[in-house]
């Protein structure tokens, strides 16, 4: 009989266990980033291309469009790299195709500085890497966090990023964390199992 309630309690906490932690992927395609006022970057026209779900399943296409616009830069140089503070915005939409729905899928700012790193490529030419943390939310409701990283093309005439410079790829993963009420329940189940445990051996 122990055994049995134990098993009940853990049975029920599994939905928490396996909920908590899930993440889904974006990945964007092409748009330009741009020098923005104050010191920010800007990316504009990139397509999203693919879309994970909590469930895994892939759904690819032109599916949508992703964005955004960083905080002001706070150290280096945006020709030779530097790091951008938190702010800003990072919003992925959706146009409505392929099962995707039409609207904002995930809105939310960086939270964390923003690096810019500058790679060396051959024939002098360079290219460049943004790699950020962002929170905002899902698009039903949810809280989440997660990373971006975003690949330039070279950028062309052999000189540094000035102001354009179009975009190869990016790919943003968001996790929603497990919510404290179910956590709560979880602890709470497990708390009555050791009760009837700890009851049924005297």
């Amino acid at each position: 009989m122990r055994r049995v309630l134990l098993l009940a309690a853990l049975t029920l906490c599994m939905p928490v266990m396996s909920w908590a932690n899930s993440t889904v992927t974006f990945t964007n395609t092409g748009g330009k980033i741009t020098l923005g006022t104050g010191n920010t970057l800007k990316l504009s026209n990139s397509l999203l291309t693919s879309f994970t779900s909590f469930s895994g399943v892939t759904t690819t296409g032109k599916l949508g469009a992703v964005s955004f616009t960083t905080g002001a830069l706070t150290s280096g140089t945006i020709g030779g790299g530097g790091t951008f503070g938190a702010g800003g915005s990072f919003t992925i939409a959706g146009n409505g195709s392929n099962g995707i729905p039409k609207g904002i899928l995930f809105t939310g700012t960086f939270t964390g500085p923003v690096t810019w790193t500058k790679n060396p490529q051959p024939r002098g030419n360079f290219t460049y890497t943004l790699n950020g943390i962002v929170t905002g939310t899902l698009s039903n409701g949810a809280m989440a966090s997660g990373g971006t990283v975003q690949f330039t093309f070279d950028v062309p005439n052999f000189q540094q990023f000035s102001s354009s410079v179009r975009l190869n790829n990016g790919i943003t993963n968001v996790t929603v964390p497990e919510p404290g009420t179910l956590g709560l329940l979880g602890t709470g189940l497990i708390g009555i199992a050791g009760l009837v445990r700890r009851k049924m051996k005297s």
